[in-house]
């Protein structure tokens, strides 16, 4: 997705004022913002071997066909469900793995739909498909220590320069080196060559400690052994609530609501919410009340007041989605068995809206190494898969706001649609 990289200046600021605290907002910054990402790409390059990157997903998108207009609309509820018993039993496993399965039980990511759920209309027209990557890069101490720098541009050539990070200048701990794996590739854009791919490329190192995120936007490593480029969003906790991170339109995760290794192509079901990009026209702002986005997340993007044009009050960056009770996969059409997986997703955690694609179709996010995975096992990426893109269409047609998803109340209360997160291991 594609920033206007002259306007990070607005949402470098406020994460510091949302999430992390102390700074303080100036009149000399007024009217300045983020446009907020999209990419399309005509063609995508070999990668090297020698890179850790076997291949890096460029949205590609499913052309629409035949988009809908772009409707004017009032939100009318589902009624809850009549029975106040959990709605879909999983086998959940005993215990779970940190870097496999992140964040508190009580995270956002990892807390099932409610009984008390209120579901209302969504309505997003979009029917293209595409997938926006996050990296997540465990690290050791024995990894070398490398400068971290804002990326040159949002463009080609994010790999330039030396610019500090901005936010050190209130965070020292921006400007710290950070320990990267040596042969860490995570590469440029492209805009040359009839090429246009510039990813997100939203990313979250975890530091020796095994506890502590590192989180970048924008994020860079042209070559192995080079220093790290990226836009710091933060440090959070792998054991935390896991909402901030580094998505650049409401500045959530960079890693939870991921789609994971092995998470559509194993046996199991998803047992968390999902992430979702969707274009800007579907999303709605209003200066003297939500400002372009609900809790959890803290922020829009800055571009908001222009870029948002949707009329739904529900459906603005943070908002929860889901798909309701009385819908299964058979009412829907819905045949691939990764399909299916994303459906029982929806259905029992939802997913939560966390940039803006820029463009007229809807992105999952997934994991790169999930990505890397995905291919090597079928020949294609997760965003190639046209089965996927057609079911996936058929859950957006019908999918619903969760409009009473608070802090108090997340995934919209009362009974959990299926049990809770195991304990750490």
């Amino acid at each position: 997705m594609m920033y206007r990289f002259k306007l990070f200046a607005l949402v470098l600021l406020l994460i510091g004022a949302a999430i992390f605290g102390g700074i303080q907002l100036t009149n000399s910054w007024a009217g300045k913002g983020v446009q907020q990402h999209s990419f399309k790409m005509s063609a995508t390059p070999t990668p090297t071997s020698s890179q850790i990157v076997l291949n890096i997903n460029r949205h590609q998108v499913t052309p629409t066909t035949n988009p809908l207009a772009h409707p004017t609309v009032v939100p009318t509820m589902l009624p809850k469900p009549k029975t106040n018993q959990v709605q879909n039993v999983e086998n959940m496993p005993a215990v779970r793995n940190p870097l496999d399965w992140p964040f508190a039980r009580d995270s956002i990511w990892n807390m099932p739909l409610g009984s008390n759920a209120m579901y209302v209309d969504a309505t997003i027209g979009s029917r293209g498909f595409g997938t926006d990557i996050d990296w997540f890069i465990p690290t050791s101490s024995s990894d070398p220590l490398v400068p971290t720098y804002m990326p040159n541009g949002f463009g080609q050539g994010r790999c330039a320069g030396n610019t500090v990070q901005q936010q050190a200048q209130w965070h020292p701990e921006a400007g710290q080196p950070l320990h990267v794996p040596a042969n860490l590739v995570i590469p440029d854009a492209i805009t040359s060559g009839g090429i246009y791919s510039t990813p997100n490329s939203t990313s979250a190192f975890l530091e020796p400690d095994g506890k502590t995120l590192v989180n970048f936007n924008v994020t860079a490593r042209c070559q192995p052994g080079g220093p790290l480029y990226g836009t710091w969003f933060g440090q959070s906790d792998l054991y935390g609530d896991g909402i901030a991170g580094g998505h650049g339109g409401s500045a959530l995760s960079s890693i939870g609501g991921s789609i994971r290794t092995g998470e559509l192509l194993n046996n199991e079901p998803i047992h968390h919410a999902l992430k979702v990009d969707l274009w800007g026209n579907w999303l709605h702002y209003n200066a003297t009340s939500d400002q372009g986005h609900r809790w959890p997340a803290p922020l829009a993007d800055g571009g908001a007041p222009q870029q948002y044009k949707g009329t739904n009050p529900a459906l603005v960056m943070g908002s929860l989605l889901a798909l309701p009770p009385n819908v299964t996969p058979e009412s829907l059409g819905v045949t691939s068995q990764i399909g299916k997986k994303v459906f029982q997703a929806l259905q029992n955690y939802g997913a939560y809206v966390v940039d803006d694609t820029g463009g007229d179709y809807n992105a999952l996010c997934v994991e790169q190494k999930a990505d890397v995975e995905f291919k090597n096992t079928t020949g294609h990426t997760i965003s190639q898969d046209q089965a996927l893109s057609t079911d996936f269409n058929k859950m957006i047609a019908m999918i619903k706001v969760i409009n009473n998803n608070a802090p108090t109340s997340i995934g919209g209360g009362g009974t959990p649609r299926v049990p809770l997160a195991p304990p750490f291991a």
